[in-house]
């Protein structure tokens, strides 16, 4: 391995460097070999079970382009890197910019209570876009709020659609399934 990989995931002994230590030079790594005009802030909890990595800057516009790909990317890396270099630990690390992830979950959040708006007012199922698990995860949690209504994602794959369905429903599909056919 050389370069950038080589400083992330080789080399060093196992649980020599602190957690935010790693973080940290991981971060500068990836803002000076992808050329980015980039600054950043580093929040970890004091239990260290959570990280909170804010970046901002004259670049931070293509970290949320395409849906905040590259910040998922960059929070992909950071994880592995953390557990390659210290497997013990368990941390929740997050990455984001100017506070794109609570918007981008308020914009999810809004939907599915329209959709369940509908669901509820027409007393039949309604179908949420395919998303990734993580935001299905999302409207699947808000959604769990509001016992008149019940969710669950439907389709193969990594990228699902959300059914989301009045409470009512659900026992009367659990009925018609158990009914035989002739």
């Amino acid at each position: 391995m050389s370069g950038l990989l080589k400083k992330l995931f080789g080399g060093k002994e196992k649980g020599s460097e602190k957690m935010d230590d790693i973080i940290e030079d991981t971060v500068i790594g990836i803002i000076e070999h992808g050329g980015f005009e980039l600054s950043y802030e580093i929040k970890v909890a004091e239990d260290d079970s959570s990280v909170e990595v804010e970046l901002f800057g004259e670049d931070d516009e293509f970290l949320k382009e395409k849906d905040g790909q590259l910040l998922d990317a960059i929070q992909l890396l950071l994880t592995r890197v953390v557990q390659h270099q210290l497997p013990e630990s368990k941390v929740a690390i997050t990455v984001d910019s100017d506070g794109f992830r609570q918007q981008a979950n308020q914009a999810l959040i809004k939907l599915a209570e329209k959709l369940k708006g509908i669901a509820l007012k027409k007393e039949k199922s309604v179908y949420f876009r395919a998303l990734p698990p993580k935001d299905r995860k999302v409207i699947h949690q808000y959604l769990s709020e509001d016992n008149r209504i019940k969710s669950h994602s439907v389709g193969d794959g990594l990228y699902k659609k959300i059914k989301i369905y009045p409470a009512g429903q659900s026992k009367k599909m659990e009925a018609d399934a158990a009914q035989p056919t002739n």
